[in-house]
């Protein structure tokens, strides 16, 4: 790829004015990366203008599908770039911040693809309707389809406002519309079909299918990456089966040769319920001097004197041989 000549690159100063403004550090990392994706192909172009605008001659009757994913991306001139990335900015903004970074990386993706493909749908339908070639042949480049499905989103997850165009407020709802033709009549060389594209396609998603086809898919894709059985399961509490890593504890549970899995012997060790006792009094009478010595507090309740507890142990031990 070469350098493209582009004048005196007005608009990029413009819209590296505009970024100073907002501030690198309060742009989220999708839509900063996405402008510089399309910075970066302006002043380095992966194909010419002619070889990246996508239509339906090149597209469908040549068979050139990179179109679709070039077309988006490349823009006519600096301006068509500046105004195209400063109303990104704004959008996408505010639409990675409510949606979540990945998500609105997929989002993106998905409407850059969906926008060419409609677009070729309708140029086609009117070289149908109409009999003129001229609709196949258009050739269309840059980022406002896809600008245009944003704002539908935007407008959608903002129900109400009112937006001025020209000084004259418009209701959201209907904001993607005016400007359609606005913009279409205040710059004759525009793709009236490309920003209906994107409009219709903002439009599926928000009232259609597109979205619940997008959760779908993406659904599927994470099951198939966390569905893969581990080699081995570990249970650190109950069986919550998280798998311990590193030098922290696992919680793995190693049981000697000799286990069993009987509760009973296991709690009783076959002793009998009067040696049960005694082990029981003596753990207590070890476990008063282990919290004496840390200077622990004496447990709650009833409690005997050391002697009284050792007699009461002779006692037993009497009645049992006696038995």
């Amino acid at each position: 790829m070469r350098n493209r000549p582009r004048g005196s690159h007005l608009g990029l100063m413009l819209l590296a004015s505009q970024l100073f403004q907002v501030g690198v550090d309060n742009i989220p990392p999708v839509t900063l990366a996405v402008l510089g994706l399309n910075v970066y192909l302006y002043l380095f172009p992966a194909a010419p203008l002619m070889q990246a605008c996508v239509s339906v001659q090149q597209a469908y009757w040549l068979k050139d599908w990179r179109r679709l994913l070039l077309s988006p991306l490349h823009h006519a001139d600096d301006w068509h770039l500046y105004f195209n990335m400063v109303s990104f900015l704004w959008k996408g903004t505010k639409l990675e911040r409510r949606l979540g970074g990945p998500w609105f990386l997929y989002l993106l993706s998905v409407f850059s693809l969906l926008t060419g493909l409609v677009y070729l749908l309708l140029e086609a339908s009117l070289t149908e309707l109409t009999q003129d070639q001229s609709y196949s042949m258009a050739c269309a480049v840059g980022f406002s389809g896809v600008l245009f499905a944003l704002k539908v989103l935007s407008n959608h997850y903002h129900p109400g406002g009112v937006t001025y165009v020209m000084g004259f407020p418009v209701s959201n709802r209907y904001t993607s519309w005016v400007e359609l033709v606005l913009i279409h009549i205040t710059s004759p060389g525009t793709s009236l079909i490309g920003h209906l594209a994107g409009i219709l396609v903002g439009l599926l998603y928000t009232a259609g299918p597109l979205k619940a086809v997008m959760k779908k898919c993406a659904g599927l894709v994470t099951s198939n990456r966390h569905n893969s059985p581990p080699n081995a399961y570990y249970s650190s509490s109950g069986s919550s089966g998280y798998s311990g890593t590193g030098g922290g504890h696992s919680g793995y549970r190693q049981y000697p040769p000799d286990y069993t899995t009987n509760p009973t012997a296991s709690y009783t060790s076959g002793l009998t319920e009067d040696e049960q006792l005694e082990a029981a009094i003596r753990n207590s009478l070890n476990e008063r001097g282990q919290s004496s010595q840390r200077g622990a507090p004496p447990p709650y309740g009833f409690q005997l004197s050391e002697e009284a507890r050792a007699e009461d142990i002779r006692l037993r031990r009497l009645r049992r041989f006696d038995s």
